[in-house]
């Protein structure tokens, strides 16, 4: 939150992968600093044969439906970390799970970033770049595939906890094969979906301008992110993308309609 303060920024949305963990601290040191916090997550979904993310915004922390599937999606992470442990071993890279876990720091949620941050710690690759696009990506040595929610029902389970969906880099790493504008336009249609990130790190320019124009002939909220995960992840920086004022109240508005929680009251 300080550095959220030192970039500028007024609000920040917080939406770490399958878990709320982070929320409570945050929500209590954004004060601190003048930085209104809003609350989320981001969910691992599946369609067809990609990964997609989408975000929760304002959900209530005790949904017992939601809660339910984010424990599923973090304990398929739990078994997938030994299985790419081994693939990679397998394949020369001599990390362990220990290493991943000491990478981690203890967090709730651990993934191929703390894998990332295990090879490069024992000086394998320069960084999360280099790991990602030689090892951990799809079709690379020590990509191991998980349980990922239906997309649909991730939609429905946010909306059950009283927040609102929004697609995140709907057209970022080939997901635009699966996310077209029919489908994006079923999911508005059909599951009133909410909106969707047009202005992110991963889109480029062209696609930025296209999901602009299908957000505004879909009624869809078009938020920026800067997909901030640390210092581990580069091109990235806090900031770098921002959402217009607009949308954010008009996402606001939405959690409100839906009885969710805003930065006002989930603490």
């Amino acid at each position: 939150m300080m550095r959220a303060a030192y970039a500028g920024l007024a609000v920040v949305g917080l939406t770490d992968h399958d878990t709320f963990d982070g929320l409570g601290e945050a929500m209590a040191a954004g004060p601190r600093f003048g930085v209104k916090v809003l609350p989320g997550l981001e969910v691992s979904c599946q369609l067809g044969d990609h990964e997609i993310h989408l975000l929760g915004y304002g959900c209530r922390r005790d949904d017992a439906n939601l809660l339910a599937e984010l424990e599923l999606l973090r304990n398929s992470r739990t078994g997938r970390l030994l299985r790419m442990v081994e693939a990679l071993r397998a394949a020369g890279i001599g990390i362990t799970l220990e290493d991943v876990r000491t990478a981690a720091s203890g967090a709730s949620t651990i993934g191929r970033p703390h894998v990332a941050d295990a090879m490069i710690a024992r000086g394998y690759v320069a960084d999360r770049d280099e790991a990602f696009r030689d090892w951990l990506n799809e079709g690379r040595p020590g990509f191991v595939r998980r349980y990922s929610c239906d997309l649909t029902r991730a939609v429905d389970l946010v909306h059950g906890a009283g927040g609102a969906a929004v697609l995140a880099h709907p057209w970022a790493r080939g997901a635009d094969a699966v996310l077209t504008p029919d489908t994006i336009a079923a999911l508005t249609h059909e599951h009133q979906l909410e909106g969707i990130e047009v202005d992110h790190p991963d889109h480029t320019p062209e696609q930025r301008s296209l999901l602009f124009d299908l957000g505004g002939r879909l009624g869809l909220i078009r938020t920026g992110s800067s997909d901030y995960h640390g210092s581990g992840k580069k091109d990235h920086e806090l900031g770098c993308e921002t959402t217009r004022e607009t949308a954010y109240r008009e996402l606001c508005t939405r959690i409100q309609m839906r009885g969710g929680l805003l930065w006002r009251s989930a603490v």
